[in-house]
């Protein structure tokens, strides 16, 4: 569960539009804006190195933030959207919004997966496969999930996990109203290929007969 609220720490940006973009990109920023709430936009921008040292760290778009910017109070925010170098895929822009702690946001949260050493059906040789290794919420701010847990203890080769076996955050909710599988175990190749000619000479057999 979300804890102390991380700071991020911006500067007001002077001017708008592309050409401001650019000269803050040419001084080693990032630009940026932070819209919503009850106040008007602001355009402000981050340091390239330590929004990278965020990007990587991880969780920066499931992360309630709060929004140091010299001059102007403190406000949460969450980040909407962070674009991207098609070629680097290097961050150069990104969306921040302003919430309240009572905000309900939808966010995808990531999947994590313990004890797999306790599986007997990954014992035996079996596959985990994640079929969402992110699943969206729908969270109140102030209680943003870093992750969602998935013990696999117990689980053997044809089981499946669905979302209603996960515990969630209090008053979070999925954004899809059906009980949806978020990873299972199947059997290793070649299992199922000794599975399959069990079952062609088996058939073989009776035709036969």
């Amino acid at each position: 569960m979300a804890g102390q609220i991380p700071d991020l720490v911006c500067q007001e940006r002077t001017g708008s539009g592309k050409g401001a973009a650019r000269a803050a990109r040419r001084a080693g920023m990032v630009p940026g804006v932070v819209f919503g709430g009850d106040a008007d936009p602001v355009s402000i921008q981050i340091p390239f190195n330590e929004l990278l040292k965020k990007l990587k760290a991880g969780r920066f778009k499931s992360t309630l933030w709060n929004l140091k910017v010299e001059g102007q109070e403190d406000v949460r925010v969450i980040c909407r959207d962070v674009q991207r170098d098609v070629v680097k895929d290097l961050p150069t822009h990104f969306d921040l919004m302003r919430l309240r702690r009572t905000s309900k946001v939808n966010l995808f949260v990531p999947v994590e997966f313990i004890n797999e050493e306790e599986a007997p059906g990954i014992k035996r040789g079996g596959v985990l496969t994640a079929v969402r290794p992110e699943v969206e919420l729908v969270v109140t701010a102030g209680d943003i999930p870093e992750k969602l847990v998935v013990d696999l203890a117990g689980l053997n080769i044809g089981d499946t996990v669905t979302i209603s076996a996960i515990k969630l955050p209090e008053g979070a909710k999925p954004t899809i109203d059906r009980d949806f599988v978020v990873a299972n175990i199947s059997a290793p190749s070649g299992l199922k290929s000794a599975d399959n000619e069990a079952s062609d000479d088996e058939a073989e057999a009776a035709a036969e007969e």
